[in-house]
């Protein structure tokens, strides 16, 4: 079977749900209002809160949630077989991901440009916020320790990459400045950011000087550098500090100046990124050599599946850009279809090329299965399956598979380092608000909670020791924020679930999404918590896993428990909310 087909069948389920579910919510659920006054309007202030085209708002949001985890989850995923996570994929994007992406934005819009954190205060009650709050916070902690450790690494591995990073820095500030002090245009000057971006891709790949290898100008793999470190690890180190320094200035600036133009860099890099790898399908039409199901896999995929493909699916992580910063930007309340559910339809289109290209890389199914042959191999190999496959992909349309990997590893920093400075942005705003919630004043300056939200990082990133040595904490960190991710996300749509019942509006499109994924995570917790990493089981255990699955797992049930209450009573509530 070809590739091709998958993608086929994908798109048109993407292009129905978009064109008709979506405006399905909008028009009877969520019934979006175009004379609503928005919060980027109601509080403009030039630094959160700014009235922002909608395509230019859709690139900041797209990029925001398209981080490695689109690509990552799906990566391993396959190892149950390409059926259970093209299903997930496809299904969970159009009944689940659009559904929730789009009602935290609107949730948000419509009570004062407020978290979903803050919200759960009028929607459960004041311990629930503060529960929720906390649950948040340790995700977004997560999140940056995951995402730096990816883009670290990814520097690493592919030092012909960097170049074109960081000059897409400059070239945003830039293209900010034009924009919005001289009222140009955003279009053109980032096609010809992203076009300078790709050239030094294409020239670094090529010659050597260019290429920013750190383990190099350390003397080598192998070789000690400082402090008793390998090269590698002190590159790894230096691209940390590196990576903390630039996402305190990124999430302390004001939206306009680079988190937009860049995100609107970087959207124009995803479409062309999926244009080239959809083109290369279509000339290529690889065949599909993974299996459509593994009977013989070590761990079942259920409910595995559902934690491990969060983003591309489903992931709470978007409620939180959707609540956190979209909604302090959004110009018109009718935006919110194109920005949020448009959004998720993307990043699931971006994880089913991800399947696409690691189930057709492998030449025979029995070089797939020796890759995969362990959740615990394809965990380590799927991110690396995923550019060689995207690379293979690339050269349908001409472009050599080392200058192919090189620009997909560009993509995949470019969308990592998005996320990552929009999640320390909303760590900032978390820490500020518990610092008012406690009169800890000092928590609410931008740089004292700023310099905690990344020393933190930092140190979660840095100190774990584990299977990958020094600074093993994103990677020891990923399966708890798979399932973290997707009980936040259950939280969100029990909170607009919520919202719609004291509305008196049908609530079914919230409420079904949120059982399953709460039934499904929570049952997936709770084996990981008790038998996994409390060491009960035959496993040996993971204190840093363990403590921290501990707390959300209880944080959350407490928010289940009062949300029940909440949730079973009648006709309260409603003039708490704009309706």
């Amino acid at each position: 079977m070809g590739g091709i087909w998958l993608a086929v069948i994908g798109g048109i389920v993407f292009l129905i749900g978009y064109r008709y579910y979506s405006t399905l919510i909008a028009e009877r659920v969520y019934k979006l209002d175009p004379n609503y006054v928005t919060p980027a309007h109601q509080y403009k202030d030039g630094v959160d809160f700014v009235p922002t085209n909608k395509f230019v708002l859709w690139g900041h949001h797209f990029t925001s949630v398209a981080g490695a985890a689109p690509i990552v989850g799906p990566a391993i995923a396959v190892y149950w077989g390409w059926l259970p996570a093209f299903l997930w994929v496809i299904l969970g994007t159009v009944f689940a991901a659009g559904v929730h992406d789009f009602g935290t934005l609107v949730l948000s819009v419509r009570n004062k440009g407020q978290s979903v954190g803050s919200l759960a205060n009028k929607l459960i009650g004041k311990r629930a916020k503060v529960l929720f709050l906390f649950i948040i916070l340790i995700l977004v902690l997560m999140v940056n320790a995951v995402f730096a450790w990816v883009i670290a690494n990814l520097f690493i591995t592919f030092p012909a990459s960097v170049l074109s990073v960081f000059i897409q820095i400059p070239l945003a500030v830039w293209i900010g400045y034009s924009v919005y002090k001289r009222n140009g245009s955003m279009l053109l000057p980032s096609i010809v950011a992203l076009g300078v971006m790709y050239a030094s891709a294409v020239i670094a790949s090529r010659v050597e000087f260019m290429q920013i290898d750190l383990v190099r100008y350390f003397g080598g793999q192998d070789t000690s550098s400082l402090f008793g470190l390998s090269s590698t690890s002190m590159a790894f180190f230096v691209w940390i500090v590196i990576l903390m320094i630039y996402v305190y200035i990124a999430s302390i600036l004001p939206v306009w100046k680079l988190l937009q133009p860049r995100d609107y860099i970087n959207s124009h890099q995803l479409i062309v990124g999926l244009g080239l790898l959809y083109l290369g399908l279509l000339f290529t039409n690889p065949e599909i050599t993974a299996p459509m199901t593994n009977g013989s896999a070590d761990v079942s995929w259920f409910p595995l599946l559902f934690i491990t493909i969060a983003c591309g699916a489903i992931s709470g992580f978007h409620g939180l850009v959707s609540s956190g910063t979209s909604s302090k930007q959004l110009n018109k309340e009718t935006d919110a279809r194109f920005v949020g559910y448009l959004g998720a339809v993307g990043e699931g289109a971006l994880a089913l090329i991800a399947i696409i290209a690691c189930i057709t890389f492998f030449p025979s199914a029995e070089e797939f299965k020796a890759t995969y042959s362990g959740f615990a191999a394809a965990s380590g190999a799927g991110l690396g399956v995923f550019i060689k496959g995207a690379g293979q992909l690339a050269t349908g349309v001409g472009i050599p598979a080392d200058i192919a990997a090189t620009i997909v590893s560009v993509i995949i920093v470019s969308f990592a380092a998005t996320t990552l400075d929009s999640s320390v942005r909303l760590m900032r705003y978390i820490i500020s608000e518990l610092g008012e919630e406690y009169k800890v004043h000092s928590l609410t300056n931008a740089h004292i909670a700023t310099s905690i939200a990344v020393v933190s990082s930092a140190a979660l990133t840095l100190l774990p020791q584990g299977p990958k040595g020094f600074g093993s904490g994103g990677y020891l960190l990923w399966p708890l924020f798979g399932t973290s991710n997707q009980l936040l996300a259950g939280i969100s749509l029990l909170l607009i679930t919520i919202w719609l019942k004291r509305q008196g509006r049908n609530y079914l499109a919230t409420l079904i999404p949120m059982v399953f994924l709460m039934f499904m995570t929570l049952w997936a917790m709770i084996h990981q918590v008790v038998f996994e990493w409390s060491g009960a089981g035959e496993s040996d255990g993971n204190m840093l896993l363990f403590i921290f699955g501990s707390i959300i797992l209880i944080f959350t049930l407490w928010i289940l428990i009062t949300a029940a209450s909440s949730l079973s009573k009648k006709g309260d509530g409603p003039s708490q909310f704009s309706a």
